[in-house]
């Protein structure tokens, strides 16, 4: 995970341990992802913890992409924020920051 600060993914990892949609709200927002996540963990809570750190994997993953420069083309599979599949990093028309 180069480019990204490893106190942050760790304290957003403990976080999802215990509560799996607080986890997600803090790296999606409150979305599609969100909702779905909140039934999976109301369905068993460990669907809700593999969604969580599944949509926790392709953020970091994409962050760290960014940073080297290397921004993903594609949606991942199963996400539907946007904040999740850019990594976090906004992009004002082509040029990314």
């Amino acid at each position: 995970m180069a480019g990204t600060n490893p106190i942050s993914a760790l304290l957003i990892i403990i976080i999802t341990i215990f509560l799996p949609p607080v986890g997600i709200w803090m790296i999606a927002g409150c979305g599609a992802d969100l909702l779905v996540n909140i039934c999976l963990t109301l369905l068993g809570y460990f669907p809700g913890h593999i969604h969580a750190f599944y949509l926790e994997y392709v953020y970091f993953e994409r962050r760290s992409q960014g940073t080297m420069g290397n921004m993903a083309v594609k949606r991942a599979p199963g996400v539907y924020s946007d904040n999740v599949n850019s990594g976090g990093r906004t992009t004002y028309g082509t040029i990314p920051t």
